[in-house]
């Protein structure tokens, strides 16, 4: 079965009915976590957007908090698994302020960490990759957001 475009899908929606979208909503929520966790995210988070990155702030601080610092290779994973989890919610919320900030976060977590992070080119590159990523989402902001996350920025520099 070949998937339909993204357009045939937005043309088909509009003709149908609220209690058949709703319907099928329903449905698409039952397959997947993901699709139900971003269903969750469009109906109760996102009209409150300081809330979302407030809560997604707390769930990076919880899984940065169980790294195993004892060996490099499973702080790595554990890491890794953190950030898979913070690009989940950038891609759900779309908003550029949101990937800076969290992106941000993120990388003052790494940081705070203990972790030789210089020492090993894995972390380091994964450090870095965030922290450019971090910098060109503060580059499509207003001036104003710009300077204050610029400020948070250069704490990582230190």
């Amino acid at each position: 079965m070949k998937a339909a475009s993204v357009q045939e899908i937005k043309q088909e929606l509009r003709h149908l009915p609220a209690t058949e979208l709703v319907e099928l909503l329903q449905r698409l929520s039952r397959f997947k976590k993901e699709n139900k966790e971003l269903l969750t995210y469009l109906l109760f988070e996102v009209h409150d957007e300081s809330g979302f990155i407030t809560s997604v702030k707390a769930a990076m601080e919880e899984g940065f908090v169980a790294i195993n610092t004892s060996q490099v290779y499973l702080a790595k994973k554990t890491i890794r698994k953190v950030l898979r989890l913070t690009n989940k919610y950038i891609r759900f919320s779309g908003s550029k302020t949101v990937e800076a900030e969290l992106l941000i976060h993120f990388c003052l977590l790494m940081k705070d960490t203990g972790l030789p992070i210089r020492k090993y080119p894995l972390l380091t590159n994964l450090f870095e990759g965030q922290r450019a990523k971090a910098e060109k989402a503060i580059e499509a902001l207003h001036e104003d957001l710009q300077y204050e996350l610029n400020r948070q920025m250069r704490a990582l520099a230190d």
